[in-house]
């Protein structure tokens, strides 16, 4: 286990949350729940079968975690009536809402909202947008939040940039080509990810092609709105723009490209201007730098959600679990 790993992990130990596993039938999910309970990472609940999931556990011991059937429950019908009323003017009627509560994510993601559990892993079989959507139409967003993000927490060993070697990537994971409004909404909310799970100042950079003008696009104008917009939203945050990677991380080629730069190149927060390039950032630091990537994470919910990735270890749920417990102390 990585350091970063091992910190986030005494911290959900030393304030247990409750979190919701829904893919209960994918025996990582259970072999990850052996886990977790073995270390006394967080109280897991599963959603499903128990006679079902007990076969597919066999020689596993999660005789510590508390298994819930939707379709036994005696909160059914209330779960029912709280979907129905939040999805009315969507044209939900009542039959629909007890079809689509028999849902397993959708069944974890309203434990979250009735505050039965305090955060849902899922995604090790399910896609990102079937994941994300019941989170979205149940949980919905933060108060003062308009928009879900994504990041990546990297790891880079060796590394005297960022954090002692440690960054925010976002959007690395789910928003596709952001305006210069949601763009600042992304970077605002990455600060205070930074600050909940790296425990340091964030240092917030919004990244392009240009540094302070050298290039002029409707790509470059969108990072410059959007830092005027941060900076307008959130006057606190030591937060500059439009910046190259390079001007951003690395002191002395700020001083020649960002001079006068309030990040002086020790940024740790690194906003993309779109998905492309947060996605590729983040694979090329893992794969040449050898960094350890923990995401997407999710931020902007009311209450923590987190997408896996369908080719996820046990390991890596692990991992998830630990981080969404932090996001739910916050």
């Amino acid at each position: 286990m990585s350091d970063f790993l091992a910190r986030i992990s005494a911290r959900a130990k030393a304030d247990k949350k409750t979190i919701v596993l829904p893919e209960s039938t994918d025996i990582r999910t259970l072999k990850a729940t052996a886990m977790i309970l073995e270390q006394g990472i967080a109280n897991i609940i599963l959603v499903g079968d128990r006679d079902k999931i007990m076969e597919l556990a066999g020689d596993l011991d999660i005789s510590g975690a508390t298994i819930v059937n939707p379709a036994t429950s005696e909160k059914f019908d209330d779960y029912v009536n709280t979907f129905y009323e939040l999805r009315k003017h969507k044209g939900m009627t009542l039959e629909k809402a007890r079809e689509i509560m028999k849902d397993e994510l959708y069944w974890g993601a309203m434990m979250v909202k009735k505050g039965d559990a305090d955060g849902m892993v899922a995604g090790a079989a399910h896609s990102t947008a079937d994941t994300l959507r019941p989170a979205l139409q149940i949980i919905k967003t933060a108060p003062g939040t308009k928009l879900v993000s994504a990041f990546f927490i990297m790891v880079v060993p060796n590394c005297e940039y960022g954090e002692n070697g440690t960054f925010l990537y976002a959007d690395s994971g789910l928003v596709e080509n952001p305006d210069a409004d949601q763009l600042s909404e992304i970077a605002i909310s990455s600060a205070k990810s930074f600050r909940q799970l790296v425990q340091a100042e964030p240092r917030v950079a919004m990244l392009s092609y240009s540094s302070y003008g050298s290039a002029k696009s409707e790509l470059t104008e969108k990072v410059v709105e959007a830092t005027r917009l941060a900076k307008e939203k959130a006057p606190e945050l030591l937060l500059d723009g439009e910046l190259q990677v390079d001007a951003a991380i690395i002191p002395a080629i700020a001083k020649t490209k960002a001079p006068g730069s309030p990040l002086q190149g020790r940024a740790n927060t690194l906003i993309f201007p779109d998905l492309n390039s947060g996605n590729i950032a983040y694979k090329l630091t893992q794969r040449l730098a050898k960094a350890e990537a923990y995401g997407p994470i999710t931020q902007g919910l009311a209450k923590p959600v987190n997408d896996l990735s369908r080719g996820c270890s046990a390991e890596d749920i692990v991992g998830v679990v630990a981080i969404t417990c932090v996001q739910a102390q916050g």
